[in-house]
């Protein structure tokens, strides 16, 4: 059995999406219309039944059965109101676990919008999972917290891109949390300090406060168990009581409102027992002082009903001025409406009564989800009713409503005290802003960009054009810094390009760095066509003046080394390569004779003078023409020599023993010729490097007596090398000598120094 992790598909939210997935429409069953509510209740079966087996018998590390969670999913998607489809793709993310290649087979099956929503989540979902594991249970440091911050403002990102990856979210953590509730298992800290500290402000913000309270009381209940039951049991304590004063009001309420004709709906609120202990903790209170303890919800038609329904409860009981609130007249920053009022019974016992219509009610319990038709229906309509004329427009309103609630809960969480991590994220979101294009795309750029940052970002080429802006409507000058929330729009030449005052700082027309690279590389492009042509100039004078223009310019620049003929241009045009190279290649020097021949022909020619032997070559020193005395054996007069004749290197000369010079002789008889030692030019000898191999045991100063011996025989030593190995030390000298006959006496002497026991010429 493959254990998962609990919210497998759902721990992190995707990034990077199909332009699909932007435009905002579901992917459906091939061949099934977005209008269709059979057609969407048909693939909410689909996914389930396709799911039902790979998730069957399976379970999560948390022990959940990986089928129950996804219909747990479903089930809480449905109680906020998704749509069918966006219930299937619960299904389909979890399924994606259990397949070999997910998003081919359900990309095939369901379309690319729900493969993408299964490749991104299971692609990240790693990133939360090993970040809150390095939590762990223990209490969050500066830094822990600055990285929990850093999650959320990944998911913030999400959200912006794909709505459907946030509500599975929610979803996903609701039901983990209901699951450890149900089997009375102990939940991991660092799970319920997430779900509060993430999940639930964002709920909050988004105005689904259905899932916002529950989350909130369950991972209350597991991080302050002694707290939540204690909060339970004053509620239980009291709950008989407090159900027939609610019961009361609830049924006289009823009564004067149908009197007075105003259709509406009394019920009692739900108790959150977390509000209340925030209440009880914050403000100081009793439980007794709590005000919501007791509270009725009126549900009425329209607005003129919520000012009327408000009126006759002011006159059945005394209110507190002070605790009421009109989020009608001015909404909350998530859209909440609803007016809150704060009465006193007959005996002075707190009623808590919240008034709105049935729009506002479904809004304060599916927040964003009220909205989820735009998404399932795209331009084609949802449930059979086709979008109106202003249809994008709603759309566009929509997703900008959206954005700016998550900004300024990005905002909250960067304050001492916000709903994140107490400060800790401070500067975490003060690096970019999120505006919009005409048509409500979100595009993200660094803080303080402006138009031409944002022209760039769309297109290179549009910001090459681009010359103005409007901001919201208004036209703005191009170095004017945007601010989230804004929408921007181009205006742009056909045909330009960029100005170099965009590349001054001081200026500030740009911000991000891939404005200003783009900028930069044009201006290179620029710089180097200018080259180009210059240095074609110069190459095509130069092949009229050598009457060459037939020839071909590529082959030209390949001859030369270069890979085409613009970079041979290039370079011309840059004075980095002088044109005599062309020219030597049009015009080539006469060919060198070849050495052998060379040699050959001396050889020919006969003896220079009577010293030297017929057909051989006079040799008198190191410098003498086309000689070189050979390393291996180091000849000096007055050796016995042979000469060899080698390929390019004139003639090596050889001791007549040297092995080296016998093997050769034997396979290339023809290449040997009699030589003998010459004159020396001058009064100053010729001297010759020999090598001297002395063997000695090893002690200090023996190299020093040595190498004075030397000297002191007038031996230039010209090379050392030593090497000592037990005790024994094998040197090797070079020294200059003008005649070997001499060099035995002196290693004679080397002989007499203390402790060596044989000094031989190599």
């Amino acid at each position: 059995m493959k254990t998962v992790p609990a919210d497998a598909a759902l721990e992190t939210a995707p990034i990077v999406l199909l332009a699909g997935d932007v435009a905002g429409e579901e992917a459906l069953a091939p061949g099934q219309p977005a209008g269709d509510a059979a057609s969407q209740d048909a693939v909410l079966a689909r996914a389930r039944a396709f799911a039902e087996p790979l998730l069957a018998g399976e379970r999560f590390d948390t022990g959940e059965d990986a089928l129950a969670h996804a219909d747990g999913v479903a089930a809480i998607l449905q109680a906020i109101g998704a749509a069918p489809t966006m219930r299937a793709a619960a299904y389909l993310v979890y399924a994606g676990d259990y397949l070999a290649k997910p998003e081919e087979v359900i990309a095939k099956a369901y379309g690319d919008s729900y493969a993408s929503l299964v490749a991104h989540t299971r692609k990240l979902v790693q990133v939360q999972r090993s970040a809150r594991e390095a939590l762990g249970d223990a209490a969050l440091d500066a830094a822990q917290q600055a990285a929990q911050v850093e999650r959320v403002r990944k998911m913030l990102l999400a959200f912006s891109r794909d709505l459907r990856v946030v509500l599975l979210r929610l979803a996903s953590r609701l039901q983990t949390l209901r699951y450890y509730a149900a089997s009375r298992q102990a939940c991991p800290q660092a799970l319920a300090r997430e779900s509060m500290q993430v999940f639930a402000p964002l709920a909050s913000r988004l105005g689904i406060w259905q899932i916002k309270w529950e989350i909130e009381d369950l991972a209350f209940r597991f991080q302050q168990p002694d707290e939540y039951r204690r909060i339970a049991r004053l509620l239980d304590e009291k709950r008989v009581e407090r159900e027939q004063v609610v019961e009361a009001a609830r049924a006289r309420l009823v009564t004067v409102l149908a009197e007075v004709g105003v259709r509406a709906e009394v019920q009692g609120r739900p108790k959150h027992l977390y509000s209340i202990w925030k209440k009880m903790r914050g403000k100081h209170l009793d439980f007794e002082r709590v005000l919501d303890v007791r509270a009725l919800r009126v549900i009425v038609d329209d607005v003129p009903a919520c000012y009327a329904t408000l009126g006759r409860v002011h006159e059945l009981w005394r209110s507190l001025p002070e605790e009421f609130d009109d989020y009608i007249a001015r909404p909350k920053a998530n859209g909440y409406q609803s007016l809150h009022t704060v009465v006193l019974d007959e005996q002075d016992r707190p009623i808590e009564i919240q008034i709105r219509t049935t729009a506002m009610h479904e809004h304060a319990e599916s927040g964003i989800a009220a909205h989820w038709a735009y998404k399932e229906a795209g331009a084609r309509g949802y449930a059979g009713v086709s979008a109106g004329g202003d249809f994008e427009e709603q759309v566009a309103q929509a997703r900008k409503a959206v954005l700016r609630q998550l900004l300024a809960w990005e905002r909250e969480l960067v304050e001492p005290g916000g709903d994140g991590a107490v400060g800790a994220g401070q500067g975490l979101f003060d690096d970019r802003i999120y505006v919009f294009t005409p048509q409500a795309a979100i595009i993200e750029l660094p803080a303080g960009a402006t138009a031409i940052d944002f022209a760039y970002t769309l297109h290179t080429d549009l910001g090459h054009r681009c010359r103005g802006a409007r901001v919201d409507g208004a036209m703005v000058t191009l170095n004017t810094p945007l601010q989230s929330g804004q929408t921007v729009e181009i205006v742009a030449v056909k045909e330009g390009g960029p100005s170099l005052d965009w590349l001054n700082g001081e200026l500030g027309y740009l911000r991000s760095s891939r404005a200003k690279t783009k900028v930069r590389a044009w201006f290179n492009a620029l710089t180097q066509q200018h080259t180009i042509a210059r240095g074609r100039e110069a190459v095509e004078k130069l092949l009229q003046r050598e009457g060459r223009t037939a020839i071909k310019l590529d082959e030209l620049a390949s001859q030369l080394g270069f890979r085409n003929a613009e970079a041979l241009f290039e370079v011309v045009g840059k004075d980095e390569y002088s044109l005599r190279n062309i020219e030597t290649l049009l015009r080539p020097p006469e060919p060198l004779p070849d050495p052998d021949e060379a040699l050959a022909q001396r050889l020919r020619r006969g003896p220079s003078s009577d010293a030297t032997p017929k057909g051989g070559v006079l040799v008198v020193g190191v410098e003498s023409l086309l000689t070189t005395l050979a390393r291996c054996c180091r000849p000096a007069p007055p050796d016995a020599i042979g000469g060899y004749v080698t390929r390019g290197k004139g003639v090596a000369i050889h001791r007549t023993g040297c092995s080296n010079f016998r093997q050769m002789a034997g396979r290339s008889p023809e290449r040997v010729i009699s030589v003998a030692w010459g004159r020396p030019r001058g009064d100053a000898p010729s001297v010759y490097p020999v090598d001297v191999a002395v063997e000695a045991a090893d002690r200090q100063g023996l190299l020093r007596d040595i190498s004075e011996l030397f000297a002191k025989e007038k031996m230039n030593v010209v090379g050392v090398h030593t090497q000592s190995l037990r005790g024994t030390a094998w040197m090797t000298f070079t020294v200059e000598i003008s005649d070997s006959a001499r060099l035995q006496a002196v290693l004679g002497s080397v002989c007499q120094v203390s402790g060596v026991r044989s000094a031989r010429r190599r």
